[in-house]
């Protein structure tokens, strides 16, 4: 079976800057979920894995930068599950050297490993990557294929990440996810009950995700977003982002990465800490994975001579 529905652990989580708040905060580890296939990747290829199957297809194609979780994780979900792999990457320039950009960029390398083969292409050209131009263009190129999207997001995504909260989970007030082309919080709107209150956190600058949410969600009414967190934009971070992350996994001994989860964690922790939330809240908050991509960001704090993520 194509990534066997799971339930993962949930850890309830103890900060000394928030203990005195009387908020519940918990994290559901949906980091844990498969060494390689981690998080929300897992949930959003299931089904899509299962419909290319349906399908007859025995190619995956999909997009992505040369650090994306996305990338990483099709990879390793088509290595395990026999399915060729191809991932049109954003940058032409990396193909200039392919061999030293695979020994300094371990996402690429890890995407190698599990034989997908990369297509490089300029930002100009991975701007229309969805038209219908550019994708018969691809055909043309690589033969018949299953695409995913970009971040994996869409309906057969969204189905899966939908059994991320359980029965069990009913008992949390609020449920926060961070938030990058939609699909996970998308399916937790849909899954969450009336009584719950969803939150996203986007990574990205700009309003235009409640124009997607809404593309998939089947509730208007219990769901927000705040784009306070976001640090400048996607992938922009800060030594005070780094220290927080560093110091929360030093208390909570879970590991967060600088692009999703820690921006949804430093909100979280903010906003209970200037009272947001009303006493006696129980908090879930979604951990998304997404781990492999903190040795890449390393080597940009290193080049940048800042303290690295622990």
């Amino acid at each position: 079976m194509f990534l066997a529905t799971k339930n993962s652990r949930i850890q309830k989580i103890h900060l000394a800057e928030i203990s005195d708040k009387e908020i519940s905060l918990y994290i559901k580890r949906e980091d844990e979920l498969h060494p390689f296939i981690s998080g929300n990747k897992y949930r959003k290829l299931k089904y899509n894995l299962l419909e290319a199957s349906k399908q007859n297809q025995h190619t995956l194609l999909t997009f992505g930068g040369a650090y994306s979780n996305h990338i990483a994780a099709t990879a390793a979900a088509g290595f395990e599950h026999n399915f060729k792999t191809i991932g049109i990457i954003r940058g032409d320039e990396l193909a200039n050297n392919l061999e030293e950009i695979l020994r300094n960029n371990a996402t690429l390398k890890f995407a190698s490993e599990h034989h997908m083969q990369f297509h490089f292409i300029s930002r100009s050209e991975y701007r229309n990557k969805t038209t219908p131009e550019f994708i018969a263009k691809l055909k043309e190129n690589f033969g018949d294929f299953y695409l995913v999207p970009e971040g994996g997001t869409n309906n057969f995504a969204v189905k899966g990440c939908e059994e991320i909260l359980t029965e069990e989970d009913e008992k949390y007030d609020v449920i926060c996810s961070s938030i990058g082309t939609g699909g996970t919080i998308s399916g937790l709107i849909n899954s969450s009950k009336n009584h719950q209150k969803v939150i996203g956190f986007p990574a990205l600058k700009g309003d235009f995700l409640q124009n997607e949410i809404k593309k998939y969600v089947l509730k208007q009414n219990n769901w927000s977003l705040n784009t306070n967190y976001h640090f400048g934009g996607y992938a922009k971070i800060s030594e005070e982002l780094i220290t927080f992350i560093n110091n929360f996994k030093t208390e909570t001994q879970v590991p967060l990465e600088p692009i999703y989860t820690g921006k949804m964690l430093f909100g979280i922790v903010d906003l209970i800490k200037k009272d947001y939330f009303k006493k006696g809240t129980k908090i879930l908050a979604i951990h998304t994975g997404g781990l492999q991509g903190i040795d890449g960001m390393n080597l940009v704090l290193e080049k940048k001579k800042l303290a690295q993520i622990v």
